[in-house]
């Protein structure tokens, strides 16, 4: 396996996947392919991967020296664990998944025929256009791997464009929870106040809104982090 430059297939066309493969592709790795989108999103997967092949899960596996599995959660583990009924892993290969709900275990029936698993979620809402390309640039990243794997799933994070965070496995559900906390109390409240707004005869609240929640948000994370360096957070 090249130490620098890899054969990657992208399993899993929805939002995060295609994102992803074009972000390794734009480090220099060769994305031999991904699996099939919609028929309604075909079109947009090939503006994000152009001259990009569709093939199935088994044809990537074998094809390539990093698998990234950009599934939904509830479909991972029968995923993984059905290629492992087939033998389909490969000794040294790369195992990638990008759920934060997973953390390595999911990952064991692969592992146990030679794979070496990594996890990469990137802190930030996918649009699944290309916007988002521009977005993975200095956005956050969390990774876990075993030890002797920790400097390649960084390496990649880097590669995207993102910062890695190391988090061990036993840490993960409370990430997990943090994120669930801020997006979801996020959109709640923008909702909110969007029909307020609507209800005040204002008919694109979300226009309206987006300077204000903008700033909202800059301006509290800028005190949090000012209170964590004045605590000694930053050291």
């Amino acid at each position: 396996m090249n130490s620098t430059r890899l054969t990657v297939g992208i399993i899993g066309a929805g939002r995060v996947g295609p994102l992803l493969g074009a972000a390794l592709a734009r480090a220099g790795h060769t994305i031999v392919g991904i699996t099939s989108p919609s028929e309604d999103s075909k079109d947009r997967v090939e503006a994000i991967l152009p001259g990009i092949t569709f093939h199935d899960p088994l044809h990537l596996v074998a094809a390539s020296e990093l698998v990234v599995l950009a599934l939904p959660d509830q479909e991972l583990r029968g995923f993984i664990e059905g290629l492992s009924l087939q033998k389909s892993w490969n000794s040294g290969q790369l195992l990638l998944h990008t759920s934060i709900a997973h953390g390595l275990a999911v990952l064991d029936s692969a592992r146990a025929q030679g794979a070496i698993p990594l996890t990469v979620h990137p802190l930030m809402e996918f649009t699944g256009t290309s916007m988002d390309l521009a977005r993975m640039s200095g956005a956050w990243c969390v990774i876990t791997a075993p030890a002797v794997a920790e400097p390649i799933a960084s390496a990649l994070a880097v590669e995207m464009g993102m910062e890695p965070v190391v988090v061990e496995e036993e840490n993960r559900p409370h990430v997990a929870s943090a994120i669930a906390l801020a997006t979801s109390f996020s959109h709640t409240t923008i909702h909110e106040a969007a029909d307020r707004l609507r209800a005040a005869g204002i008919d694109n609240p979300g226009v309206v809104m987006q300077p204000l929640v903008s700033s909202s948000m800059e301006n509290a994370l800028r005190l949090f982090a000012g209170n964590e360096r004045e605590l000694g957070g930053d050291d």
